[in-house]
């Protein structure tokens, strides 16, 4: 999965500090990241639909209990992806399915550049100073591995197409 571009250690290693000062509150810089998310593309508020409601408003959606689980979820896998740094291959059938439930629910391939916008923008909010340039480099390289993974989920339509 890391073909191309591996990771080096020095990279795998401000991976992990920098996610250990994250990771202690999911939701809440989870929140960060989908509040930049919906910031910088409204038009992705309508592919967040529980129980058939549609949310009014990104406030309204970030708020709702179904949402908070969505961000947990979210959090989770980037979770994974750190604690797999020396073996991301491990995950790749897992996020090529992660990828095909997204492109199941009408999430376009463009809209991770939006989410990794938003993911560094949270890295940066909430490391503040921590946030370097080696930093967002290295997970800049580790995002687009993972987006790689997905995106052969995407590709490999059912029908056989």
């Amino acid at each position: 999965m890391e073909s191309g571009m591996p990771l080096t250690g020095g990279q795998r290693a401000l991976i992990r500090e920098s996610w250990r000062r994250v990771s202690g509150s999911p939701e809440q810089h989870g929140l960060v990241l989908f509040t930049r998310l919906f910031d910088l593309d409204p038009d992705l508020l309508p592919l967040f639909q529980y129980n058939c409601k549609q949310f009014a408003s990104p406030q309204e959606c970030l708020s709702a209990p179904e949402f908070l689980d969505h961000i947990r979820k979210v959090m989770l896998v980037i979770d994974a992806a750190v604690s797999h740094l020396e073996n991301l291959s491990c995950l790749e059938e897992y996020l090529c399915n992660l990828g095909k439930k997204h492109q199941a629910v009408g999430v376009k391939i463009e809209s991770f550049s939006t989410v990794g916008e938003s993911l560094l923008y949270m890295l940066e909010k909430c490391l503040g100073t921590a946030f370097s340039p080696e930093v967002q480099e290295a997970w800049s390289k580790l995002y687009t591995a993972v987006v790689k993974a997905m995106r052969r989920g995407w590709d490999t339509l059912p029908e056989g197409d």
